[in-house]
């Protein structure tokens, strides 16, 4: 039974949902020890690609989150849903995938880079932005140190993090123009390569390279799943108060 004090919120989980994408499985637990533990009810909807594609596919909604699980059926979709939330201050989280789309939409959509491409979706693109990582982060762990000031520290409460990666690709190019049109890189590993972007002027955009939702045993939302809900509740409550 839900406590009569949670704050309750609607989010579209964007992504070609899957019995074979281990971050898919946990989603129920972690939504459970999120109102359980945290008091934030989420009211989650599955967003196919495919269905993406339709501009008010993610609109209404309190936070769009974009899965793992890419190569996602389409990548028009899923870039749309981004920009929605975007545009439209929408709280986002892009974990893996979602990291890597959210990096490409918006350098096609703000920095006028359109021609840019993910390697995974289009190995023979003479623009990558997102290439093939010299070393597989698939099934390790890595430090990341993140930015003092940031929205990422201010939801991990901590300027050093160790997190688990599931991922082959990552960005590489056009990294000072994304950064120039706004983008802040707030979490590099150990190896200076960049782990985590944010948007300083949204309500909260946050992508991570590694998956949240993989840490411990799903029983205790990690800080970003956490700091989405609550930016989520609050949005909501915004929604509320601008409709009385």
């Amino acid at each position: 039974m839900t406590n009569p004090a949670a704050r309750t919120a609607r989010i579209a989980l964007v992504g070609d949902r899957s019995p074979n994408v281990v971050s898919h499985t946990r989603l129920p637990l972690i939504l459970d020890a999120l109102a359980e533990h945290d008091r934030l009810v989420l009211d989650a909807y599955w967003i196919p690609s495919e269905d993406a594609e339709a501009a008010d596919a993610v609109r209404g909604f309190d936070a769009v989150w974009v899965l793992p699980g890419s190569p996602y059926r389409s990548e028009a979709g899923v870039l749309s849903a981004i920009r929605t939330a975007r545009v439209e201050g929408i709280p986002f989280l892009g974990t893996c995938g979602g990291f890597q789309h959210a990096l490409l939409e918006y350098a096609r959509d703000v920095c006028g880079l359109t021609r840019v491409a993910h390697a995974e979706n289009d190995p023979d693109a003479e623009d990558l932005l997102i290439e093939p990582l010299a070393c597989s982060l698939v099934g390790h762990e890595s430090a990341v140190t993140i930015e003092p000031g940031s929205l990422a520290e201010s939801s991990i409460g901590s300027e050093r993090t160790v997190e688990r990666y599931f991922c082959s690709y990552g960005p590489t190019r056009h990294l000072d123009t994304l950064r120039a049109h706004g983008l802040r890189f707030s979490g590099h590993d150990e190896d200076g390569h960049v782990r985590i972007a944010e948007l300083p002027d949204h309500p909260f955009f946050l992508a991570t390279l590694f998956q949240p939702e993989l840490s411990g045993d799903g029983s205790r939302p990690h800080p970003v799943v956490r700091a989405l809900a609550q930016a989520a509740v609050e949005h909501a409550g915004r929604e509320q108060g601008a409709t009385v």
